[in-house]
């Protein structure tokens, strides 16, 4: 009797998975995307009927422009000006937050090469005359070099941009000394310091605040396949929550919680971000390189909102955008400065 109730679950469950709507997400391997990683391992999307297809892409405009295209249902990413380009067109709609650079907490790390180093780059107010290496004209990281430039009122022409259009060459530009520095995730600048590939002179968060990265669709989406959307949002939102909870606590006196709670949580990232790594190992990476990530995935719109006005000045973004229609702000209630 043990044995047919296990195979008329188990059938039951095989059945459920037949029927479930199917959805196709891009990301990158970044622990801030650890939302949509907890929710698929602790089954939240399965709960809600959805049966997650999982892309991984090497930067940012790529998932931006498989989403626009239809190759995707969804995309979770770091915004870039190619994707308000998109979003102004009318091809793509911001529907919740990813991950955020937010004081106190862990963000993106600013890596100078050995060479710039030993003649003395040591602090970011001393950009002016030193190369970055970025991924794309337009991205995520260009913005974060401006508003670095903008911060310590350095010119962004006096400073060498240099599109390398990967993660993989920008890291390898940098070990060899063909730029003088990247920005660059906190887990993948970690492993280049302690292999010695550069040296680390300041982390983002503690200079400004910056919503990187959201959850996007496309119009047609919202119109044709609300209710999967909706479903999608929920299920984040559970991880969200999950990550928030076990990854970014605080003790009495302000300092990070590293307990069982939070290496749980760190595991079920890291299957995903650090895929060929020792268990125990990659969790640890994780935990230390956890993003500020809302606990309801909600937007910071204000950000938003600049972001936009810096691209437009740099001339990446059209005039003609309104930024306020590159979003959709009603899968999550309570946006932070959405007036």
């Amino acid at each position: 009797m043990l044995a047919g109730g296990a195979a008329l679950l188990a059938l039951r469950q095989a059945r459920a998975q037949e029927g479930a709507e199917k959805v196709r997400l891009g990301s990158l391997r970044f622990v801030s995307s650890g939302a949509v990683f907890i929710a698929l391992e602790r089954g939240y999307f399965k709960d809600e009927g959805l049966d997650i297809v999982l892309s991984f892409f090497d930067a940012a405009q790529p998932i931006a422009v498989a989403t626009a295209s239809g190759d995707l249902d969804l995309g979770i990413t770091a915004f870039t000006g190619g994707f308000f380009n998109l979003a102004g067109k009318g091809a793509l709609k911001i529907i919740a937050a990813q991950a955020k650079e937010a004081k106190g907490y862990e963000g993106n790390v600013v890596l100078v090469s050995n060479a710039a180093w030993d003649k003395g780059f040591r602090n970011v107010s001393q950009y002016a005359g030193h190369s970055i290496g970025i991924t794309q004209i337009g991205s995520s990281f260009h913005y974060q070099i401006g508003q670095i430039a903008a911060a310590k009122g350095i010119e962004l022409k006096s400073i060498t941009v240099r599109p390398l259009q990967s993660l993989l060459a920008m890291a390898a530009a940098l070990k060899t000394g063909q730029v003088d520095s990247i920005i660059i995730a906190p887990h993948l600048a970690r492993a280049m310091v302690e292999n010695g590939d550069g040296k680390a002179i300041a982390r983002y968060s503690d200079i400004d605040e910056y919503q990187f990265g959201g959850l996007f669709t496309t119009p047609k989406a919202i119109a044709a396949r609300r209710p999967m959307l909706e479903k999608f949002v929920r299920a984040y939102q559970k991880g969200a929550q999950d990550y928030f909870s076990a990854l970014l606590r605080r003790d009495e006196e302000g300092r990070r919680v590293f307990d069982e709670k939070a290496t749980e949580a760190a595991a079920l990232i890291a299957k995903y971000v650090y895929p060929s790594e020792p268990a125990a190992k990659a969790a640890t990476l994780v935990e230390t390189s956890a993003f500020y990530v809302d606990p309801q995935a909600r937007l910071d719109v204000a950000d938003i909102l600049k972001q936009i006005a810096w691209y437009k000045a740099q001339g990446l973004v059209a005039e003609e955008v309104d930024a306020r229609a590159v979003l959709d702000l009603s899968f999550v209630k309570g946006h932070v400065d959405a007036g």
